[in-house]
């Protein structure tokens, strides 16, 4: 085992267990870039939903709706997988689900909301439990000072996934045209080619991943999983006794709404403000994804050195600084930098975020907080999104002015950050665990 890969890791975890869990960034990063980011959202609103006024509208009620499913269930779906050490399993489940919904989209075409709403409700509900859950082996896998490293791993393996998924569809797409077919012909093949390249990649981390946790019996363990409700108080109410946890939950619901509002909406923007072309759009995603990866990468590194909570700081600026951009490029090269910037941010803030996760969080409860974490991202995916498409219909479609009021979130984030301690808050989650 090479020096930089062994100082990385946990006595006993082996790099292909590593490898085989980034592989699963791999492997899912596909349906956020094809169907979230770079072709289903735009279908929607201008195929399935035929440009109408409310169809923007109308896919962030769907993201919401699926967002709040997880943010309601998964505090308690993460402290069962603790009490019965069954976090291979929820993940196995959530990645079937998830396969099966995104296929079902490619059976979608003009008018079909009903359809298209259910498909990605459940889609995404899977998808969004399974990313909590890979995220819960992180400390299990990487030494407390590489957490920032082997999370870098992940999401650059990640962003490779979603641009070989993106890569192939785009090829879809272009021979499509060629030939004459619109996007209800080359839409759906996308689709499952996404579930396909998902389905595939992500059997290593099934046949390689230990589950190193053991079951806990003890009651605040098991008694809370009785209901999802009390599940959800009895978390957040032990977060007491780890502030600046808390903390990274409520700025992480803030700057992670900004976030979700680039990936569910970006191509959107591009089409109806920018004049983008479906092509077009996915490049453009293509150019986000190259610099997220080197984002997550460069700066897994970096965080290591100069702290993750001022890693997350530096991108948050950056983010800022890509929604003015956008905001004011009325030409496309103002809109490609804008849009190179964010990728970059991107790929940082969420493994720094992750990072950051996994050094507050307590040992032996580490699954449900990891919930708690994507309990805060989904408020989060609910409050961005909903929020530019409350902008967009109230506006009659003012696509710069909701994408102008996502850089609050940022700013709100980056205030919210300057209150956390991150040597304070390592030692009370040793101590306390």
């Amino acid at each position: 085992m090479k020096p930089w890969i062994r100082d990385a890791l946990n006595p006993g975890v082996r790099p292909r267990e590593v490898g085989a869990w980034a592989l699963f960034d791999f492997a899912n990063s596909g349906y956020t870039t094809v169907v979230l980011t770079a072709v289903f959202n735009a279908y929607f609103v201008g195929v399935v939903a035929g440009n109408a006024d409310w169809a923007t509208l109308a896919w962030t009620a769907a993201l919401s709706a699926s967002y709040l499913i997880v943010m309601l269930a998964m505090p308690a779906l993460g402290a069962w997988a603790d009490a019965r050490a069954a976090k291979k399993r929820l993940l196995l489940i959530s990645t079937t689900g998830c396969v099966i919904a995104t296929t079902a989209l490619a059976l979608v075409g003009p008018g079909d909301i009903w359809l298209a709403v259910a498909a990605i409700i459940i889609s995404n509900v899977a998808f969004s439990v399974g990313e909590s859950v890979a995220g819960a082996f992180l400390p299990e896998l990487a030494r407390p000072e590489a957490l920032g490293r082997v999370s870098g791993w992940g999401w650059s393996f990640g962003y490779l996934g979603g641009m070989l998924t993106l890569g192939l569809s785009l090829a879809v797409v272009l021979s499509a045209q060629e030939v004459g077919r619109g996007p209800a012909d080359f839409v759906p093949v996308t689709m499952l080619l996404t579930a396909g390249v998902f389905a595939v990649a992500a059997l290593p981390v099934f046949l390689v991943l230990r589950e190193r946790a053991s079951p806990q019996r003890a009651a605040g363990a098991v008694a809370p999983v009785k209901g999802v409700f009390r599940q959800l108080l009895v978390s957040w109410r032990d977060t007491h006794h780890y502030p600046d946890f808390r903390r990274l939950l409520i700025c992480g619901v803030w700057y992670q709404a900004g976030i979700a509002v680039v990936i569910t909406l970006a191509a959107v923007y591009a089409e109806q403000e920018m004049g983008f072309s479906a092509p077009q759009i996915m490049t453009l995603v293509f150019l986000v994804n190259i610099s997220a990866t080197l984002g997550a990468f460069g700066f897994g590194y970096l965080q290591d050195r100069i702290g993750h909570r001022t890693t997350l700081a530096l991108t948050l600026f950056g983010w800022i600084a890509m929604v003015l951009m956008a905001y004011f490029a009325t030409a496309d090269i103002g809109f490609w930098i804008a849009a190179g910037l964010a990728g970059i941010c991107m790929g940082s803030s969420q493994s720094a975020g992750r990072a950051m996760i996994g050094a507050l969080a307590p040992t032996a409860r580490v699954t449900e907080f990891f919930a708690l974490w994507g309990f805060a991202t989904r408020l989060a995916s609910i409050i961005g999104p909903i929020t530019y498409g409350l902008v967009t219909w109230v506006t009659g479609g003012n696509h710069r002015l909701a994408i102008l009021i996502t850089g609050v979130f940022f700013v709100f984030g980056l205030l919210v950050l300057r209150k956390i301690d991150m040597v304070r808050g390592a030692a009370l989650a040793k101590q306390i665990s």
